[in-house]
């Protein structure tokens, strides 16, 4: 077993990290505060194949691999979770559904614009009676003749004001139960679409977040995603592949609490000597890094089987449990080290912390994560 990155993926690494620490870092404080959506950064990220980076070249995609993924979200989420989680959901959960179950006029109309950045894409699954227990769809879609027609409403959309192209989640056969969803492609400009107000977040705030209303929203017939039936498959399918992205955006949340603290610690003195000295806050940093690693292990052994083609459902959940717990611990560490300071936006881990708690919550909470985790290892 070989630990060492690959050149090209070092060189994913490398770019990324130049692309954070120039292109994202001198707004990210001013982003978070006036809650501005990052749209040129965005832009970039799609010029640089950041924004379909599975996606096959044969549609506009980068041709990379899971590992690529993750190593590149870990360097923008440690410089600024929100592009991190815009990122995340256009390649994990819309790219990834389109390519896989899509047909090839879908994947010409809708996947090569959002594989290279040029639109930009939101998943809908959530609803108001509808957040862990997924089954549990009110959204109706009803067939009348070349055209489904739409009702219902989807929270915390990430996206959400911003996006172009929507794969929702709709009822299509009640009688079927969780059989009877199916997945459309929608786009914002369809009668009927409607976007709601832009929510006010703790964290992760220059990702934009809102509901969806479906009021009589026009579908084409033609833009079911795979068939009648298949969304419920496609969904948890997808939020797997996702998780590991999440699982991600956490690992950068903890890299950049941890490197903030030592760089802190050495700077900082107490008793006429700098506080890394000072076994209290060696055994804060020493924690921090081994959890670190551990979730970084755990991350890349879900990449990598699945880009093996091997079940990685366990993997991706024991990941993204592990890291986003580990994001939050490390920016808590992180405001402790820094003291007063780090109840302070000039410091930043008080950013890390509002954002990192998200990544216990959004694409399945740790909750059902112990679920899925359990439910695996019990079969």
């Amino acid at each position: 077993m070989n630990f060492e990155l690959t050149e090209e993926h070092k060189y994913i690494r490398d770019t990324a990290r130049d692309f954070a620490e120039n292109e994202i870092a001198p707004s990210s404080v001013h982003r978070d505060i006036s809650a501005e959506f990052p749209a040129e950064i965005v832009k970039k990220l799609g010029e640089l194949g950041f924004m379909g980076m599975m996606v096959s070249p044969d549609w506009g995609g980068a041709g990379m691999d899971t590992l690529s993924y993750v190593i590149a979200m870990e360097e923008i989420s440690k410089v600024d979770a929100s592009v991190g989680v815009i990122m995340s959901v256009n390649n994990s959960l819309v790219c990834y559904g389109i390519e896989k179950w899509g047909t090839d006029a879908q994947k010409e109309k809708y996947l090569r614009p959002l594989a290279m950045g040029q639109k930009l894409g939101a998943f809908c699954l959530s609803e108001p009676e509808a957040g862990s227990d997924a089954t549990q769809q009110r959204t109706v879609a009803e067939l009348k003749g070349d055209h489904y027609v739409l009702n219902g409403m989807k929270n915390w959309i990430t996206n959400g004001t911003k996006a172009d192209f929507y794969l929702i989640q709709a009822m299509t056969d009640k009688s079927k139960g969780y059989k009877g969803i199916s997945t459309f492609i929608v786009e914002q400009t369809f009668p009927g679409f409607e976007v709601g107000k832009k929510e006010d977040k703790l964290g992760i705030r220059s990702s934009d977040t809102c509901s969806i209303g479906l009021n009589n929203c026009i579908v084409p017939k033609e833009n079911i995603l795979g068939e009648e039936g298949l969304g419920f498959k496609i969904a948890m399918e997808t939020l797997n592949g996702g998780r590991i992205g999440i699982a991600a955006q956490a690992l950068g949340i903890a890299q950049a609490s941890l490197e903030a603290s030592v760089k802190y610690s050495k700077e900082r003195k107490a008793f006429n000597s700098p506080i890394s000295n000072l076994q209290a806050i060696q055994f804060k940093l020493a924690d921090m890094a081994v959890n670190t690693e551990s979730a970084r292990l755990l991350i890349f052994r879900a990449a990598l089987k699945k880009d093996a083609n091997e079940k990685f459902v366990k993997e991706a959940a024991q990941a993204k449990l592990f890291a986003s717990k580990v994001a939050v611990n490390n920016a808590l560490e992180a405001i402790q080290v820094h003291g007063g300071y780090g109840y302070v936006r000039e410091y930043l881990v008080e950013r890390y912390l509002r954002d990192a708690k998200i990544t216990e919550i959004y694409e399945g909470t740790s909750e059902i994560q112990k679920i899925v985790i359990a439910r695996e290892i019990l079969k």
